[in-house]
């Protein structure tokens, strides 16, 4: 499949992409590879579940080395609980792609995704990386973005461009992620690319910030999974320095905008999801105040299927507005379905009917905002309804 007519996206000078399908999942696209051009920086973020994967440990460690030339991913099993052989594993596979390459196994980041507990059919990789190596382009982002994918129902992809001065930088992501899902750094997995020059330190801040801001705000049910990871490279190929504003906050407003994409679309794509729906949560007199109110929201498995049955049973937000970890004035919150005001002031408020409340939870797309009245801290989270579909997905997710 070559999905760039289907899903438009930029290539980045200085990255090339493949997939293949090794066998690891049947009959499709699971195993992939980007090539780096020498000089790139290599920014990424993980996973902070206590039971990280083999390939995030063993990723943690070789970003250390500050060369970083191949990134290899594998869907269809997770190398996640398989103790030192699943290291051991992941080493190898790192290995087979050194050697190929002519380079050291640390300048290669090994990424996983799929079933938990299994150990990772190593032989089936090392036979299918000279494929990964023949197919190597710079229009294989699309591929890519099918290879990484498990309970996902489409490939999630953004690019922008951005005019600094008389040139233009681009910028291209790719992430997977259905269910299991609220990150605790970034996404289930992520790889964005941009031909601007910026430096590791710089690097570092903008996917640490943007991820605060875009995939650490999404959740479908509450979940961590044990290999979540987001990677952000720049090759430099541009020739735009973006190290110092106005070309930083240009470049930050890019990166920003391909992430808040790929997060949104994670959301959307949530397993059995029906509704998208975006929490805000203002007036708060901490930032942690709000957040931990959104989230109680958007996990609350009450609200969640209410939003399914598109019930306007506004008591169940007010059940998980009170139930948070946050300071509150129950007689100052004012709660909203999008432009409808279910409560104010800690009461009913007095136009409201069932009707209105119907017709707005019926719409596929939902603003539900919590005004607590007690401060200037706001904060969103995107999150979905819970559906019938969510429970057969993963109740037949190994079957």
């Amino acid at each position: 499949m070559n999905g760039k007519d289907t899903f438009p996206f930029n290539e980045i000078r200085g990255v090339k992409l493949a997939a293949v399908a090794s066998g690891l999942k049947k009959d499709l696209l699971d195993l992939a590879l980007i090539e780096l051009n020498e000089n790139s920086v290599c920014s990424a973020v993980f996973t902070q579940s206590s039971f990280a994967a083999a390939p995030v440990l063993i990723s943690r460690e070789h970003l250390k080395s500050k060369s970083c030339r191949y990134l290899l991913i594998n869907s269809g099993n997770a190398n996640a609980a398989t103790g030192v052989e699943g290291v051991k594993t992941a080493l190898l596979c790192c290995q087979s792609v050194a050697e190929t390459a002519g380079l050291k196994k640390e300048e290669v980041l090994p990424f996983s995704t799929g079933v938990i507990g299994e150990p990772l059919e190593y032989l089936k990789i090392q036979n299918a990386i000279p494929s990964l190596f023949d197919k190597l382009a710079e229009d294989g982002w699309a591929d890519v973005a099918l290879a990484i994918i498990t309970t996902d129902t489409a490939i999630k992809i953004s690019s922008v461009d951005i005019e600094i001065g008389d040139k233009t930088v681009k910028i291209t992501g790719v992430a997977k992620g259905s269910g299991m899902i609220q990150p605790d750094m970034a996404t289930m997995l992520s790889f964005l690319a941009t031909d601007a020059s910026i430096e590791r330190n710089i690097s570092d801040q903008i996917l640490s910030e943007t991820c605060e801001k875009t995939f650490n705000r999404i959740t479908v049910d509450g979940d961590t999974s044990t290999n979540d990871a987001c990677v952000l490279v720049s090759t430099g190929l541009s020739g735009v320095d973006c190290n110092k504003s106005p070309e930083l906050d240009l470049i930050k407003a890019g990166i920003f905008q391909v992430m808040r994409d790929l997060a949104m679309a994670i959301v959307k794509d949530g397993e059995g999801a029906t509704k998208f729906v975006e929490v805000r949560v203002k007036g708060g007199k901490t930032k942690l105040d709000s957040r931990n109110i959104a989230y109680s929201i958007a996990n609350s498995p009450l609200v969640k299927t209410a939003l399914f049955a598109s019930d306007p049973n506004w008591g169940r937000l007010v059940m998980a507005v009170g139930k948070a970890d946050a300071s509150i004035d129950t007689s100052r919150i004012d709660i909203q379905l999008n432009d409808l005001f279910l409560m104010t002031m800690g009461q009913i408020e007095k136009n409201y009917t069932e009707e209105k409340g119907s017709f707005e939870m019926k719409k596929a797309s939902i603003i539900i905002t919590v005004n607590l009245n007690l401060g200037s801290y706001e904060e969103i989270v995107w999150t979905t309804d819970l559906s019938y579909d969510y429970v057969k997905i993963n109740s037949e997710y190994r079957s």
